[in-house]
């Protein structure tokens, strides 16, 4: 999830294109009701700086949903502080702007 559309347009584009089926929101809220409602994803690319719910609220609310809470979360941000970030518990960080084939080695690595 990203508040940018251009960044999610092109990750979702990126991610279809090798056969992943994607979901998206614009912030943590967002999120949260997709998750609640729709197909349980394998894995979550959560950017940090959001309107509404920003991504440190996301996790910890995700964390506390019992259905959803052991989705791995990679964090893909422009400004993170790689000490908070582990404590989130995220599977791994990626540092905006992201490489092709780092995002791909990411989702592949975390998906069962």
């Amino acid at each position: 999830m990203d508040d940018d559309q251009d960044i999610r347009d092109t990750l979702t584009e990126l991610l279809t294109d090798e056969g992943y089926s994607v979901l998206n929101a614009s912030n943590g809220e967002e999120a949260l009701a997709t998750l609640r409602t729709k197909e349980r994803p394998d894995l979550i690319l959560l950017d940090l700086m959001m309107p509404v719910m920003d991504g440190w609220q996301f996790r910890a609310a995700q964390q506390n949903e019992p259905g959803v809470a052991d989705i791995p979360v990679v964090v893909v941000s422009a400004t993170p502080k790689d000490d908070k970030v582990q404590k989130l518990g995220a599977a791994q960080l990626l540092k905006k702007p992201i490489r092709l084939e780092e995002l791909l080695d990411a989702v592949s690595r975390h998906i069962c």
